[in-house]
């Protein structure tokens, strides 16, 4: 379908699915810009990691990380709200279940645009919605039925973000012809609205990265990060991620 004239697009990208009212929010030029980004600098790189799990893998570490595993190493400190991490609750991020969720006592809420999610248009943008208001602690649903309210209390748990693996596109966001790979339509929307203004609230933009199959396709989850970075004006590794190695190969 056309996009509604309420879209402002960046030269190259299009948006083929229906604009519902209040969807040039999440979809104003500048993030559709920042994505579309995103998709150009990383979208080839995607395709050809995809390319490489067809090829096979032999299931043993690779002689080129030899150096990473003799060495001794640990990642950077983390923020305070990241120590305790004991119960997390997972789940999609409809209206309700986000606050639900943030409400439920756990430590981390992994708001989930993936497994826990069906990705058509309407929940990935209503999603980012959702989210953005969760952020900004302004999320509010009524039940249709019964007309109870819901809102957050005071305490939440920490809020992650899952977005979709490699191997998912986005295909009602094009950039320049070709649909933006949904982990990048994901991440970029949620980092673009949101990143700063979690810094803010002194959280920050953490991630569980889902269903990768070698090093290099965390290596590029990495580039994304440091881009996404020095785009939006954050500090090198604001940007905090959980690598979910769900199969073999990521042994490499």
């Amino acid at each position: 379908m056309s996009p509604s004239p309420s879209l402002s697009l960046p030269p190259g990208v299009a948006i083929t699915g229906t604009v519902q009212p209040g969807y040039e929010a999440m979809l104003g030029h500048d993030a559709l810009a920042f994505v579309a980004d995103l998709a150009r600098t990383f979208g080839p790189r995607v395709t050809e990691l995809l390319a490489r799990r067809r090829q096979g893998t032999v299931l043993d570490f690779l002689p080129e990380t030899a150096d990473v595993r003799a060495r001794e190493w640990t990642v950077a400190p983390l923020p305070n709200d990241l120590l305790d991490r004991r119960v997390e609750i997972t789940g999609p991020t409809e209206r309700k279940m986000v606050i639900n969720a943030l409400n439920s006592g756990a430590s981390v809420f992994m708001a989930d645009f993936e497994d826990a999610n069906s990705p058509t248009w309407q929940n990935q943008v209503e999603g980012q919605q959702n989210l953005f208001d969760a952020v900004r602690r302004t999320i509010t649903f009524v039940a249709p039925d019964a007309g109870k309210s819901y809102a957050l209390k005071d305490k939440t748990a920490v809020l992650f973000v899952r977005p979709r693996g490699w191997h998912l596109l986005e295909r009602h966001m094009t950039v320049d012809g070709k649909p933006v790979p949904g982990g990048l339509f994901d991440l970029g929307l949620f980092a673009f609205h949101n990143a700063k203004e979690q810094v803010a609230r002194r959280t920050g933009p953490y991630f569980y990265l889902p269903k990768m199959e070698s090093y290099l396709e965390a290596r590029l989850w990495n580039e994304v990060f440091v881009r996404t970075e020095d785009k939006l004006g954050l500090a090198k590794g604001t940007i905090k991620a959980t690598c979910l190695v769900e199969t073999l190969p990521c042994l490499e």
